[in-house]
């Protein structure tokens, strides 16, 4: 009997403390290394976009490297080759190509 009680703990409140500490300890990692990185990127790409201009090479987030010829609006025409032109929307651009 005395075994019984000994693995009950002595009561008290410091536990409820660490449980409602966790949830938002995860919280805050999941802020910091996982949301807030993210957010980062995303506005890294956006200013990349805005930034595109005629006779830039650049890369496609589907591996096609071309050459702005145009823009219109969202939309950027690629010179892949000579005489050969493809048609993609801003925001599929993931990078300039440098050889």
């Amino acid at each position: 009997m005395s075994a019984f009680i000994f693995l009950q703990g002595a009561p008290g409140g410091g536990n409820n403390l660490i449980s409602l500490l966790f949830p938002f300890l995860i919280i805050v990692v999941f802020y910091f290394f996982l949301i807030r990185p993210q957010i980062k990127r995303q506005k890294d790409q956006q200013k990349f976009v805005d930034s595109l201009k005629e006779g830039m090479e650049v890369v496609t987030n589907a591996g096609i490297i071309g050459r702005i010829t145009k823009i219109d609006g969202n939309i950027v025409r690629l010179m892949i080759d000579e005489k050969t032109y493809m048609r993609v929307v801003k925001q599929s651009i993931t990078g300039e190509y440098k050889p």
